[in-house]
């Protein structure tokens, strides 16, 4: 009897599991296109940033579940931290993905190493709802290898009920009023970035001179810094572990939700702009999951709710144009364009040039 007993709650677990993914209350989606179960019981690898895909938490979708719902095929999900660090897991070949979300500068390198499989954007019945300014982009001219997912730029959160007002500039990071309270960029790319602006430099310079002087200028600011971060610039900022240091603005919007004391500004000098988009590797198992899977995401409810968990701009017109919208006409995400700070976009660099600035980077660290 007791068997039978506990057999009965077993079951009751696992069909309560079943219709709510364990907690999870799946949702009603209107969507713009139909879906079918022809791939049901493959899998579809996913690579993506942390903390960027509506997970279903504080009562919103849960992305990758609703479309395993509608489509029947199972998400391998894994997140990487950096561009380089998921080029570097990619190349190494150990394992297939299906979908990565790299920056701009990083589908260009991609796709000149052939490590890109072209995208039919004819097949996407969403495709449509992507503004045109998204599209064409240097890194894709033709839109062949990768569809707009966000879109961002870099700025400056702080704390002003420790540190008081900054000065609106990149030169904070270095201010001894803030020795061991501010943090940096962890990453090359972004690290130098704060430098560059610094000195006025273009962001894509192959002058190994200009790499020297913003190296340099990294090494005297090493001694304020409390650390070098990427996802864990979360904790530090949200606990007031430490007060000030350079994130992507949508991440801010995060962090505020957990801190409401924190501010954000765009440095006088200018900062990095870009676009993060939706990728099939070469390496792609499931083409055509993949591409089923890039529409779902284009899906004017589906991105609505990505839009508002992860706090970037939305290069999707159903998004943007939508007055329910959270963060709607937000002048931190849609600045007016006088409110625009001056912008570059990161591109593709010679490799000699690259591993020159690696080398600097390593050389930082050690330092």
């Amino acid at each position: 009897m007791l068997k039978k007993s506990v057999l009965l709650l077993l079951s009751a677990i696992i069909l309560c599991c079943t219709l709510s993914a364990c907690g999870y209350e799946y949702m009603d989606i209107e969507l713009n296109r139909t879906y079918t179960k022809n791939l049901a019981g493959s899998e579809l690898n996913v690579y993506n940033w942390g903390e960027y895909i509506s997970d279903g938490s504080d009562d919103m979708m849960d992305v990758n579940r609703e479309f395993e719902r509608i489509t029947g095929i199972h998400v391998n999900y894994t997140t990487f931290e950096s561009n380089e660090s998921m080029y570097s897991q990619l190349k190494s070949g150990g394992v297939s993905y299906d979908i990565i979300i790299p920056s701009d500068y990083m589908i260009e390198r991609l796709k000149n190493e052939n490590m890109l499989k072209k995208i039919d954007v004819s097949r996407l019945q969403n495709y449509g709802f992507i503004y045109d300014e998204y599209k064409s982009l240097f890194y894709d001219e033709n839109n062949e290898y990768s569809v707009p997912y966000n879109v961002g730029m870099v700025g400056i959160i702080y704390n002003p009920e420790l540190i008081g007002e900054p000065e609106h500039s990149w030169k904070t990071l270095w201010d001894e009023k803030y020795r061991d309270m501010s943090l940096n960029f962890s990453n090359p790319r972004d690290g130098f970035m704060t430098a560059q602006m610094i000195l006025g430099q273009d962001l894509n310079t192959t002058n190994k001179a200009d790499w020297d002087a913003a190296a340099e200028l990294l090494k005297k600011g090493k001694g304020v810094l409390q650390s070098y971060v990427m996802d864990e610039i979360y904790g530090k900022m949200e606990t007031g572990e430490a007060a000030i240091g350079p994130y992507y603005a949508g991440d801010y919007l995060t962090m505020l939700d957990n801190n409401e004391d924190l501010k954000f500004f765009y440095p006088e000098e200018g900062t990095n702009i870009f676009v993060d988009a939706i990728c099939i590797p070469s390496s792609v198992k499931n083409y055509d999951a993949a591409m089923l899977y890039i529409d779902f995401l284009l899906e004017p409810e589906v991105a609505l709710h990505n839009a508002e968990y992860i706090g970037y701009a939305s290069p999707n017109r159903a998004v943007v144009e939508n007055p329910d919208y959270y963060y709607y006409q937000d002048e931190i995400l849609y600045p007016a364009p006088e409110d625009m700070p001056p912008t570059q976009y990161y591109h593709d660099i010679d490799p000699e040039i690259r591993s020159y600035y690696e080398n600097l980077w390593i050389d930082l660290k050690l330092y």
